[in-house]
């Protein structure tokens, strides 16, 4: 009965707050993604206003969290997301009645529109004091760093998301391949994404690499 109960007290929960993503991510749209992660199966399980290229089911990567009992809000804090725009991101934790923690919220702004007015926008951008990405929460963030390692290599080779070539996206895959970035689960489907190529392509080049 009690397992029944706390099941439905946490459908209500994630309704209600994938209400209030669908609300913020309106209320902020196009700048605003709103994702929220199961912490009982770690995966994320909603998202509004699709920024990151990520998918219902996929890994939050929380899998090594370490909660303070009075943590509520987390950040706020700067990651850079997969087409090179700064992300400015605060996690709320969501608890039930008994105090536990069932769901993460996390508020991703996009912040690169806001850089182009820094001289309107001081005043704004400077009220809120950033801290570091929180260890606590990504400890293994290896979309951040596929994203990091991506710009810096189309930086590298002075090309762009909208303009490299069908050969350079190969020769990235190969790079991404010698950097690990592949070892992590769903970086294949999610490097597909960003690159706008086709599962298949990706694996056949994995293929080839691993068979070297």
């Amino acid at each position: 009965m009690k397992e029944a109960t706390d099941t439905m007290l946490k459908d209500t929960l994630f309704t209600s707050y994938a209400a209030m993503a669908d609300g913020i991510s309106s209320l902020f749209f196009p700048n605003v993604e709103v994702v929220i992660h199961d912490l009982a199966t770690q995966q994320v399980v909603y998202i509004a206003n699709n920024l990151s290229k990520r998918q219902l089911g996929d890994p939050s990567g929380l899998e090594e969290i370490g909660f303070n009992e009075d943590a509520e809000v987390i950040g706020p804090y700067e990651k850079l997301n997969w087409d090179g725009r700064k992300i400015r991101s605060v996690s709320v934790l969501v608890r039930n009645t008994n105090k536990q923690a069932v769901f993460v919220v996390c508020i991703n702004m996009n912040i690169s529109v806001f850089e182009d007015a820094r001289n309107a926008l001081d005043l704004f951008l400077s009220v809120t004091r950033l801290q570091p990405q929180p260890e606590q929460l990504f400890k293994d963030d290896w979309q951040e760093k596929i994203n990091t390692f991506l710009h810096h290599w189309l930086n590298q080779h002075q090309t762009s998301l909208s303009a490299i070539s069908q050969a350079q996206k190969k020769a990235l895959v190969t790079a991404l391949y010698h950097e690990g970035a592949f070892n992590a689960k769903s970086a294949a489907d999610y490097i597909a994404n960003v690159l706008s190529m086709g599962r298949a392509t990706v694996f056949k080049y994995l293929r080839e690499l691993k068979g070297k």
